[in-house]
């Protein structure tokens, strides 16, 4: 799978194609984590609730992929409990960082590869386990992720290039 060359845009936030951009791929974060929940540990295995924010963000920018990781975790534990409220900071520190990274990446080299992508979710998945052993004091809960969720990573490489290189290519 070589680099493609994408339109890629980045979006203000004074925008509505920003909000209606990060509305979208809320749902889409809300959506996907239901289906990864009707099998048993599918969402600790398959971490659907970065996918939406990872495209959002690599697509339109470090704007619609904040929006995008801010509301997605809040708006699935208000609804759905799940992430439980104690899992929050972790879950929205990651996401946070997923979303710079992915929006620094597709301004940076203008293009998107396997290669990027997978720096991208290494660097977010490193840097917020860093952070969740920070705020949980717990080593065991902040590697949960690389135990349980390395699918999850693969899911967000693959699947990602293939979505932004085939599906959002506008």
């Amino acid at each position: 799978m070589q680099a493609t060359t994408v339109t890629l845009r980045s979006l203000e936030f004074r925008s509505a194609a920003t909000w209606l951009a990060a509305a979208l791929f809320v749902a889409g974060n809300v959506v996907l984590p239901q289906l990864f929940h009707l099998v048993p540990q599918g969402g600790p295995m398959w971490l659907p609730i970065y996918f939406f924010t990872l495209v959002g963000a690599y697509k339109y920018g470090w704007r619609v992929g904040l929006l995008t990781a801010l509301a997605s975790p809040l708006v699935n534990s208000f609804l759905f409990g799940m992430p439980a409220a104690a899992a929050l900071p972790a879950i929205v520190l990651k996401s946070v960082l997923l979303a710079l990274a992915a929006g620094y990446a597709a301004h940076r080299f203008r293009r998107v590869s396997v290669l990027l992508l997978l720096g991208v979710v290494a660097f977010y998945q490193v840097v917020g386990t860093l952070g969740e052993w920070a705020l949980s004091g717990s080593l065991a809960a902040a590697t949960q992720d690389f135990r349980l969720g390395l699918p999850g990573m693969a899911l967000q490489v693959v699947g990602g290039f293939l979505c932004l290189r085939y599906v959002v290519r506008r």
